[in-house]
């Protein structure tokens, strides 16, 4: 059974960081993607980020870029997302994903986590 556990959520003030952490287990890690969905309250869900773990590729959405960095260990099966210049736009409940597509199939991915709360204060 896929289970995706997020972790490193929190309050913030504009112009911060903070890291989440994707606890992966129950699939075989190095051949899955793994991704970031973020849904705000009232606005639709969003695919911010993604790495690919059979070839390290990553994908961010125009609103991340620049600002966010994904990256994988895979020796503790964790997906981290470290998110450096927060503001108000990014306040959002955070969903770990997984899918055995790659990348390009993000909007697809079928397991999700729980979510963890980012709030950014201005």
């Amino acid at each position: 059974e896929v289970q995706l556990v997020e972790s490193g959520g929190g309050l913030v003030q504009a112009g911060g960081s903070l890291r989440l952490s994707c606890a992966a287990s129950g699939f075989a890690f190095d051949d899955y993607a793994i991704g970031w969905f973020r849904q705000a309250p009232g606005k639709e869900r969003e695919g911010i980020s993604c790495i690919s773990n059979d070839d390290g590729s990553t994908y961010y959405a125009d609103s991340v870029k620049g600002r966010f960095t994904i990256s994988s260990d895979n020796a503790r099966n964790t997906v981290n997302l470290q998110m450096n210049s927060l503001n108000a736009e990014d306040t959002a409940v955070y969903y770990c994903v997984a899918d055995d597509r790659s990348c390009l199939g993000l909007p697809f991915f079928a397991s999700w986590g729980q979510g963890t709360q980012v709030t950014v204060s201005s």
